[in-house]
């Protein structure tokens, strides 16, 4: 089949770790159908090298927010496009601005693929976000099939849209789990933006609070983000700054290497859709401490991760202690099989061909 995916979320340039799981379910579907993507980039990045892309064809199509002409210009290179396409693939609530009328591609049958953690957290939202939320929460009662990522992505769609919601897991790729570390030290690593949402701080209490049990914790942060300076302070209030380290905004073999340097995986995340940093963690052979209010529960197998309800830093630190504990025995490979085949590219192309099928008759 011919497949435009209309995308706001996608890799640029400048920032390769942008909308990478977008490019992950294209790349995957290109090994089945002739895919074309449409990047409608708000945030005016540089385009990728089409030369290193393989197997689908690509447009970069940078906008401006502000200028109410940018939206007619997507509505038409989108309805341009998409009549050589079977099948228009739009993904994010927040790419749909443009069509607050009317449908994406026209007539042709429309599925649609949401992301965004403020359909089940709004409460992290600012008040325009949340404005944005009921206004194109709406537009999902118009496609022919709408995709979450997890059933709880899916539980918050179904406030907008009465029609059954299909769930789709991200692409997470396999990969050969390197045992953990082994020793004394109990080498944390979290990977996420510096932002409230994903809880740094709740994280520096919980490595101080092991640290005053006289657990040798370290603590490696892998992400940028606007409470940096806050995060850094905290560690020095709390006196574990010698064992805090902010890595920073690393690329994707930046990221494998500090999962693969670490014993133990912990983001007390307060929403999160999916979350594909924990899966990456599970191929891994890292067990994970996550927030209860994730996606990732519907994956993650209890022999290898604890969710926290309650956000404070000792009940974090009861949820390592007790996970390092029931997990000494377990090697990574034994850890990885938890999760094995859950995310693969061939069962995800699977299941979205599935539903183009059923949406093109």
């Amino acid at each position: 089949m011919r497949i435009l995916v209309v995308t706001p979320w996608f890799p640029t340039a400048e920032s390769a770790a942008s909308g990478v799981f977008v490019q992950r379910e294209v790349e995957a579907l290109a090994a089945r159908h002739e895919v074309t993507v449409l990047h409608l980039d708000w945030q005016r990045g540089a385009a990728l090298d089409p030369s290193s892309l393989g197997g689908y064809g690509y447009r970069h199509v940078p906008l401006f927010r502000a200028n109410p002409l940018a939206y007619r210009a997507a509505r038409r290179i989108v309805a341009e496009f998409a009549q050589s396409h079977d099948v228009t693939h739009t993904h994010a609530l927040t790419g749909l601005v443009p069509w607050l009328v009317g449908r994406p591609g026209g007539e042709r049958p429309w599925v649609h693929s949401e992301h965004w953690s403020g359909i089940t957290a709004p409460e992290t939202l600012r008040a325009t976000d949340r404005l944005a939320l009921r206004v194109l929460g709406r537009r999902l009662r118009s496609a022919d099939a709408v995709i979450a990522e997890s059933s709880r992505l899916a539980k918050g769609i179904r406030r907008f849209r009465a029609s059954p919601v299909d769930v789709v897991p991200c692409v997470v790729d396999t990969v050969t789990p390197v045992e953990r570390p082994r020793g004394p030290a109990l080498r944390l690593v979290a990977v996420g933006s510096l932002i409230a949402r994903k809880g740094p701080i709740l994280a520096v209490d919980a490595l101080a609070e092991l640290v005053s049990r006289g657990v040798p914790a370290e603590l490696t942060w892998v992400g940028d983000g606007p409470l940096a300076a806050a995060v850094s302070e905290r560690a020095r209030e709390m006196d574990v700054d010698d064992r805090l380290r902010l890595a920073g905004a690393l690329d994707a073999a930046g990221v494998m290497q500090e999962l693969q340097a670490a014993s133990l995986f912990v983001l007390p995340t307060q929403g999160d859709n999916f979350c594909v940093v924990v899966a990456e963690a599970l191929v891994n052979g890292r067990p994970v401490v996550s927030g209860a209010a994730t996606g990732a529960v519907d994956y993650a197998a209890p022999a290898v991760s604890r969710f926290v309800e309650r956000q404070t830093g000792a009940a974090y630190a009861d949820a390592v202690e007790d996970l390092a504990r029931a997990t000494a025995s377990l090697g990574a490979a034994e850890i990885a099989a938890t999760v094995a085949g859950r995310f693969d590219r061939v069962r995800v192309a699977d299941e979205l061909s599935r539903i183009y099928l059923r949406v093109a008759g």
